[in-house]
Formats: structure tokens, C-alpha cells, sequence
């Protein structure tokens, strides 16, 4: 505050004390060289822990309203989710439950990459696969193609949807190819499911097209737009884009780009207070070409937040781990929600900031130690459970019980599971979801600690640590709840 005021810290701080020391909420405050400490009182923490235990629904909530268009996924509809997509559905969904917690009105949209080269490609591999596997004729591949087992798995479903003939009628290639689409997309929602992630709208860049001679004509009249040797280009580089973007190609046809300028206008259309995009970290150059075409648009490029999400490196016993069979040429999600659960897979991919690589042997993530993060921190949870069980206290009693008197170890590890609020709103904030993971790893060892340290089960203050006990695992619950995962009771 000091230079705010352009006054001493330590002659602002000697005046808060006084302000500070006012309040009931705090048994006593210094000010130290500039600094404040403040300690809270047994009173407060009493009642808090009190109303959280009562309200639970109510805990760690936040009061925000803003409403939020959340992008996230949004693979392309040609195969089955890789663990890269996984990373970037985690993320996204974890996002998601953290700011509605805090009270945000978030919309979660699927932009479905349903148009271009990619697409045509999956009803030529298809078609090829009917041909080689269904039909049994010898065919010659190009050199880029899908191929995997939901390939096959589609051309014998296209065989008995359409008959095998289909195959070699290219008239039909291009019904083929949207049905192929459209059963692919109903794979990755059923395959996010199964990781506990939904989404509420899903936008089709097929059906942006018809808008874009709209979009256009409000580019060019805001000088956003150049035409050069029969192209035209976005002037990104007004906007602080290293150089300008094609836009139209020579023959007429919209690159790749014109359908992220016609979904970010749609986006900015529909009155969001802001809007969050989770792109692959290999889209971290499209982020300025975008921007720019936002504010060609005449929309704030300050009211988008894109995150990167970056790739993972799966091992097992060390080793690289083996690509699915399922998806192809890529490590598919399904294979490491198959070895070790959804549970493990979201608190992994959601333990370290999202632009930065992750590695981890899947082999680590099945043991039951404290090695594995995920285990340790139900444990401390399950044991909760156990510990009250073996009590002969009712629950009445235990709520009943103040919390005032205890030890500082005490104090401290209520102080600690009462911060879940403060934890996710600086998680959400920052868009560092891992924050939540580390806080509920290092609640976790608290406990643990005092457990060890501490007899409870017969002692005079039986009654006390078991409520304390309930206000940790409340926390526990409630953060892996806003992590997509549920609390376990028993291991």
C-alpha cells in the first residue's frame, strides 16, 4: 500500500493494527517492520468450521456472476481421444467446476473440426478400409491415412448401414463421410464420459461457412483485410501478428483461419463477459492471428484468455508406453483410463500446470502407498471414515463439541482445511488447476502427520478432533469433487 499512499509501510501498517485488532475474528495482530500478523481466533474457527459442517453444500462457494463461454477439446471427429486431448478435457473440465463453485456462469463448448482436408480424409480411409477388409480387394494407401480398429469397427457398421457396394461408389463418399463424422463424435462424447467430462453446446465449423461472406464484409469495411496476387489476407500484423494471414485462397476457398475468425465473431455475438479457450500447445501461433481478427471485428481481444495445454509422455516400467491398436497411430485415452482409472488419470493430468510437459509412469499411479498421489490423499479421507466408525460417539455429539482449546497442531490443521476456498479461487484465477492438487496432497500429509502424532479414539477431547476430523475430510471431498473424482471411503 505504500505506494499507493506514498507513505511509510511501517506507519501504514502501525495504523491497520489498530484497525485490525478491532475485529473479533483475530485474537491479536502485530505489525512487524511493515508487515501484518494476524492470528485468527479459536472463536472464528469454531464457528466457521461449525457453519461448514452444517452447509456443506455452501463450502469453499464463492459469490462471483460473470458468464463464461468455455472452449475446450475440440478434437477433430476422426478418431478416438489421445492422452494429449485427455490433458486438455482434464484441464478444461476442472476449470469448469472451479469457477461454477466460485459462483461463474460457464457454458462448456465443443468446437467440432468438422470441415476440411481432415474430414475428407477419414471418408477416403474409410472407404479404403472397406475395400481391403469388408470387400477383400487389393488397394493402395496413400501415404497419410487413418487406419486403427474404430476404423474397421466403422466399415463393417457402414457395410450393414449402407451395403458393402457402398465401398466402391465414390457418388456416396461424401454421405459416407458425414455419417463417419457423426459416429466418431458420439465416440469421444461417450469417451469423455467415461473421464466424468460433458459439455453443453457443440458447434459445428461445417455450418460457420454459410455465415462468412457476413464476417467478411465487416472485416473489410473495418480495414481488416488486403487483397495480394488474387488471396486475401487478414492485416494481423497491425495487431501485433508477426506478419499477415491468408484468409481466401486464389480459387475462393476459406483457409483454415476463416473458420476461427467466423466461430470467435459467432462467440463475441452471444454477449459473454468473457471467453476461455484451451487450444493444444501447437496452436500457440494462431494465438495473435485470432486476436487480431477480433479486434478487426470491432470485439475486446482482452476478454479472450487462451491456455495452452501441452502434450504428455506416457511410460510404463520405464518404458515408452505402447500405442493403441484402438486408435491407430496414437496413445488413446481409453487404453490409460483402462489401466488406471479415471480417478488417477484426471488428478495426474490435472497435478501440473497445463503449458508444461507431463510425464509419469502409469505404473506409479496403480500402487498403494504414499507414492501414489491419489491414494494418499483418499487415504486420508478413507481413514476419516474408519476412525469415526471405531468411535462410539454419535454424530450430535461430535458436531456438538466446540473446537476451542486444542493444540497449535491442531490448530493448524483446521486452519489448513478451512483454506479450500481461498486455494480454488486462486486456482481459477490463475487457470492453475494444479494448485488444488497440491493443496489437497499437502492437507493430506498434514493429516497424516497428526494422525501419527495424536490418540484420539478415548481421549478427553474425543469429541473435538473427531469434528475436526469431519472438517478435513469435508475439504478432501469437496476438492476432488471440483477435480471431476469421489472421495472414497474405504481402500
Amino acid at each position: 500500500m505504500a505506494k499507493e499512499l506514498k507513505r511509510s509501510p511501517i506507519d501504514i501498517a502501525s495504523e491497520l493494527v489498530e484497525l485490525f485488532s478491532k475485529d473479533a475474528m483475530f485474537t491479536n495482530v502485530e505489525a512487524v517492520k511493515g508487515y501484518l500478523n494476524l492470528k485468527l481466533s479459536e472463536d472464528f474457527l469454531d464457528e466457521y468450521a461449525s457453519w461448514a459442517l452444517a452447509n456443506q453444500d455452501e463450502f469453499a462457494k464463492g459469490n462471483e456472476s460473470s458468464t463464461i463461454l468455455l472452449e475446450f477439446v475440440s478434437a477433430n471427429p476422426t478418431g478416438p481421444l489421445h492422452i494429449g486431448h485427455a490433458r486438455g478435457a482434464v484441464y478444461g473440465d476442472t476449470l469448469l467446476r472451479l469457477g461454477r463453485h466460485l459462483g461463474h456462469q460457464i457454458t462448456a463448448e465443443y468446437y467440432v473440426n468438422d470441415a476440411g482436408n481432415q474430414i475428407d480424409l477419414l471418408g477416403t480411409s474409410l472407404m479404403l478400409e472397406g475395400q481391403a477388409n469388408i470387400l477383400g480387394l487389393d488397394v493402395e494407401y496413400p501415404e497419410n491415412y487413418y487406419r486403427g480398429d474404430y476404423l474397421s469397427e466403422l466399415a463393417k457398421i457402414a457395410a450393414d448401414t449402407y451395403g458393402k457396394e457402398v465401398f466402391l461408389d465414390a457418388k456416396k463418399i461424401k454421405d459416407v463421410t458425414l455419417w463417419a463424422k457423426d459416429e466418431v463424435l458420439k465416440m469421444i462424447v461417450s469417451d469423455l464420459a467415461a473421464i466424468n467430462v460433458h459439455f453443453d453446446t457443440f458447434v459445428s465449423e461445417a455450418e460457420l461457412y454459410n455465415d462468412w461472406d457476413r464476417v467478411m464484409d465487416i472485416l473489410k469495411a473495418n480495414g481488416g483485410t488486403e487483397e495480394i496476387d488474387g488471396k486475401q489476407w487478414l492485416k494481423s500484423s497491425l495487431k501485433g501478428d508477426e506478419k499477415d494471414r491468408v484468409i481466401v485462397r486464389e480459387d475462393g476457398r476459406p483457409t483454415y483461419l476463416a473458420g476461427d475468425i467466423i466461430y470467435h465473431h459467432q462467440k463475441f455475438e452471444r454477449k459473454y463477459d468473457s471467453y476461455i479457450n484451451i487450444w493444444g500447445a501447437d496452436h500457440h501461433g494462431y494465438i495473435s492471428r485470432v486476436k487480431a481478427a477480433i479486434s478487426f471485428l470491432g470485439h475486446d481481444e482482452n476478454k479472450l484468455d487462451i491456455q495452452l495445454s501441452q502434450m504428455v509422455s506416457l511410460l510404463k516400467d520405464g518404458e515408452p508406453f505402447k500405442m493403441s491398436k484402438r486408435a491407430g497411430t496414437v496413445i488413446g485415452m481409453n487404453d490409460v483410463v483402462e489401466e488406471i482409472g479415471s480417478d488417477a488419470l484426471r488428478f495426474m493430468f490435472a497435478s501440473k500446470k497445463s503449458d508444461t510437459a507431463l510425464e509419469f509412469d502409469i505404473n506409479d499411479l496403480k500402487k498403494q502407498d504414499s507414492s501414489n498421489p491419489i491414494f494418499y490423499v483418499n487415504y486420508a479421507h478413507a481413514r476419516i471414515q474408519t476412525i469415526l466408525e471405531k468411535s462410539e460417539l454419535g454424530r450430535e455429539e461430535i458436531m456438538a463439541a466446540s473446537l476451542k482449546g486444542l493444540s497449535e497442531d491442531a490448530d493448524n490443521l483446521l486452519f489448513e482445511a478451512m483454506l479450500l476456498n481461498e486455494v480454488v479461487e486462486d486456482a481459477f484465477n490463475s487457470r492453475q488447476v494444479q494448485k488444488v492438487t497440491d493443496y489437497l496432497k499437502g492437507l493430506a500429509s498434514t493429516y497424516h502427520k497428526f494422525y501419527y502424532d495424536h490418540k484420539v479414539i478415548g481421549t478427553q477431547d474425543e469429541a473435538k478432533l473427531l469434528k475436526l476430523f469431519l472438517v478435513v475430510a469435508l475439504s478432501i471431498k469437496t476438492g476432488l469433487s471440483l477435480l471431476g473424482i469421489k472421495a472414497k471411503d474405504r481402500m
